[in-house]
C-alpha cells in the first residue's frame, strides 16, 4: 500500500484503506492537531475555518476507538443543521464500509423525519449517532436512544450552533451523558457566550487554534458592484447573465429575502434554486439533488448554505446583501475556488454598506471596483477617493459668511436672503482677487 504521513497515528488497516481510496496524502494543520488529543482521551476545543478538514479530524480517530463488538451507544456527533449532519453521517459510511467481517453502525437523526418509525428501530442501538441537536434530544427524552453508555461527544460548528439556539439541547445531551465524558469541540470562532457551556463540561481542555494561511484565500478575486440608482434585483439578474456561471450562489439575510429575490429573479426569466432554514426536510433533499445533478445554474441562499452545506463547483459567490456579522463574509467567500480552481466573491453595495467594507478591508481584503455598463464590465474609481483627496478650503466662502450674519429676527425667505448676501460678496471677493492677480503679472 502507498506510504502517507497518516501512518504516524497508527490506524487500524481498514482506516488507512479508506484514507488512501479518499486520496489523502497529507494530514491537514487541524488534523495533525485533534487527532492525537483525541486517541489519547483528551477533551479539545479547536478552533479553524471552514474547510481546514476538520470532519475527518474528529472521525478518523472516533472510528479508530469505536469497539465494534459493543453493540451500544459509543460516540455522538451533533451538528447544527441537517444537511451538514448527513454530510458528516456520509463522510463515516465512506470509511466504516472498508470494514471486513465486522461492522460498525452509524446512524443519523435529523428533524423532518418520522420520529416514530425511528424510535421503533432503535431496538438495536447504534454506535455511532450523528444528529441536529433538537432531534437527538427527542430520541433521549423519549428513552429510545442511550447516550449514557457513550464516552464521546462531539460538538461541530460550535459557534453556529449557539447562533441557531441550538446549544439548549445540546446540553441536554450531554447531561445525560457519563461525567467523566471526553467532549470535542470545533468552531469557526469562540464567541464569549459559548465559553459557559465549555466550561461546564470541559476541565482544562486542550486548545488548538488553526490560523487560516490567508483569512481570504488567493485565488478568490474579491469585486464591488455599486448599485447606484437601479433596480438591485434587475442588477443582479444583469450580473448573473452576464457572468454566465458554472454556479452561483446568491447570499440573503433572511428567508423572506430569500423567497422575495429567487420570486423576482424567475419573474425575469431565470431558472433559480432556494435554500433556507423553512424548507421542509424533503424540499431540501429534493433541492439539494437537483443541485448535484445541475439542474440550476443560480441559487438563493441564507447563511445557512455558508456554513452548513457543501454544494461542489460554486464558480461565483454574490452578495446580493453583505452579512451583518461579517465572519460570514469569510464562510460565503469559502464557497468559492475550492481544490485550487478560481472564484469569484461579488458583493451589491450601496452607501449604508460603507462601514462594513471598511471593516472587511482592515481584515485584510483587497476590493476591485467594477460596474456592468451596457452589458459591459468596466473597471471604476475606487470609492475611497473623495475620502482620500484633500479638501481644499474656500477662503473667500469663509470671508463673505463673516460678513453675513442671521438677522436677530427672522422673517419668511431669510435663508435665501442670506444666501443670496453671501454669493454677492463672494463675487466681489473673486473680482477683486482675479484683478490683484493681473496686476501683479
Amino acid at each position: 500500500m502507498t506510504e502517507h504521513t497518516f501512518d504516524r497515528f497508527e490506524f487500524k488497516s481498514f482506516i488507512n484503506k479508506a484514507i488512501e481510496e479518499l486520496g489523502f496524502r497529507e494530514p491537514t494543520e487541524i488534523q495533525n492537531k485533534m487527532i492525537p488529543l483525541f486517541l489519547k482521551g483528551k477533551s479539545a476545543i479547536g478552533q479553524s475555518q471552514t474547510g481546514t478538514g476538520k470532519t475527518h479530524a474528529y472521525i478518523l480517530p472516533m472510528i479508530e476507538a469505536i469497539d465494534p463488538h459493543r453493540q451500544e451507544v459509543q460516540a455522538v456527533i451533533t451538528a447544527p443543521t441537517r444537511e451538514l449532519a448527513n454530510q458528516i453521517y456520509h463522510e463515516i459510511l465512506k470509511i466504516t464500509e472498508h470494514l471486513e467481517n465486522e461492522t460498525i453502525t452509524t446512524r443519523c437523526y435529523i428533524g423532518g423525519t418520522d420520529k416514530q418509525r425511528t424510535i421503533n428501530k432503535l431496538k438495536q442501538q447504534p454506535q455511532i449517532v450523528v444528529g441536529t441537536p433538537g432531534r437527538i434530544n427527542d430520541l433521549v427524552k423519549e428513552q429510545a436512544l442511550f447516550v449514557h453508555t457513550a464516552s464521546v461527544l462531539v460538538v461541530d460548528e460550535a459557534d453556529l450552533m449557539l447562533d441557531m439556539g441550538f446549544l439548549h439541547d445540546v446540553d441536554k445531551i450531554a447531561g445525560k451523558m457519563p461525567k467523566e465524558l471526553q467532549m470535542l469541540v470545533f468552531s469557526a470562532t469562540i464567541p464569549e457566550k459559548l465559553k459557559p457551556f465549555l466550561k461546564k463540561y470541559m476541565e482544562n481542555p486542550a486548545f488548538e487554534h488553526v490560523q487560516p494561511k490567508q483569512v481570504f484565500a488567493e485565488n478568490i478575486e474579491h469585486i464591488l458592484v455599486p448599485q447606484r440608482s437601479r433596480e438591485k434585483v434587475d442588477l443582479l439578474k444583469e450580473m448573473l447573465v452576464s457572468y454566465n456561471p458554472y454556479l452561483a450562489i446568491v447570499f440573503v439575510n433572511t428567508k423572506q429575502m430569500a423567497d422575495k429575490v429567487a420570486e423576482q429573479l424567475s419573474e425575469r426569466g431565470l431558472k433559480v434554486g432556494k435554500i433556507h432554514g423553512d424548507l421542509t426536510s424533503r424540499d431540501r433533499r429534493k433541492m439539494m439533488k437537483q443541485i448535484r445533478d445541475l439542474e440550476y445554474q443560480y441559487i438563493v441562499a441564507t447563511d445557512l448554505a455558508a456554513r452548513g452545506i457543501d454544494i461542489q463547483g460554486i464558480s461565483h459567490v454574490i452578495n446580493y446583501e453583505l452579512p451583518r456579522d461579517l465572519d460570514f463574509y469569510i464562510h460565503r467567500s469559502g464557497r468559492t475556488a475550492r481544490a485550487g480552481n478560481k472564484g469569484l466573491a461579488v458583493t451589491i453595495y450601496g452607501q449604508a454598506d460603507e462601514d462594513a467594507l471598511v471593516q472587511l478591508e482592515k481584515m485584510g481584503i483587497e476590493f476591485t471596483h467594477l460596474d456592468l455598463v451596457k452589458h459591459e464590465w468596466v473597471e471604476i474609481k475606487d470609492r475611497n477617493r473623495r475620502k482620500n483627496r484633500k479638501k481644499t478650503v474656500d477662503e473667500v466662502e469663509i470671508k463673505a459668511r463673516k460678513f453675513v450674519r442671521k438677522p436677530s429676527k427672522v422673517k419668511p425667505g431669510y435663508k435665501k436672503k442670506m444666501k443670496e448676501e453671501i454669493e454677492q460678496i463672494k463675487k466681489r471677493e473673486r473680482r477683486v482677487n482675479k484683478r490683484s492677480k493681473n496686476q501683479g503679472k
